[in-house]
């Protein structure tokens, strides 16, 4: 695995340890965000290994298109995907909220850190199938 895979790896897990932490702590905005940026990092660590082009987005969707284009499916669903999407602007500032009809609960943030477990795992299981070759 090449290093900077290695940080991007890195960053990605302290960012879904925030989430769990913020959630615990009450802070939902918080955790959306820190949960948006593991999947973000997360698919950038693999991107980053496949040597594909690492561009400056924040969108989920675009990501797992790059990916895609080097042939690695990562299986994030659509409604998946448009949930993490949705999250990145919207919870880094107060005029917005994370969802265009409500504010982000409990219940939301579970949904947006087992996203981003997911992500980690798929993303992991990528990896050691990539190292084995």
């Amino acid at each position: 695995m090449k290093d900077e895979t290695a940080r991007w790896l890195s960053f990605a897990s302290e960012n879904l340890e925030v989430a769990v932490l913020a959630l615990e702590h009450g802070h939902l905005n918080a955790c959306l965000q820190n949960a948006q940026q593991a999947v973000e990092k997360y698919l950038k660590a693999l991107i980053v290994e496949l040597g594909a082009e690492l561009r400056r987005t924040h969108s989920i969707r675009e990501l797992i298109g790059i990916l895609a284009a080097k042939g690695a499916k990562v299986g994030l669903s659509e409604d998946e995907m448009d949930l993490m999407d949705a999250i990145y602007v919207p919870s880094k500032y107060p005029i917005y909220s994370a969802l265009p009809y409500t504010d982000p609960d409990s219940e939301i943030c579970n949904e947006a850190i087992r996203i981003g477990r997911k992500a980690r795992n798929l993303v992991a299981e990528m990896l050691q199938v990539k190292d084995s070759r």
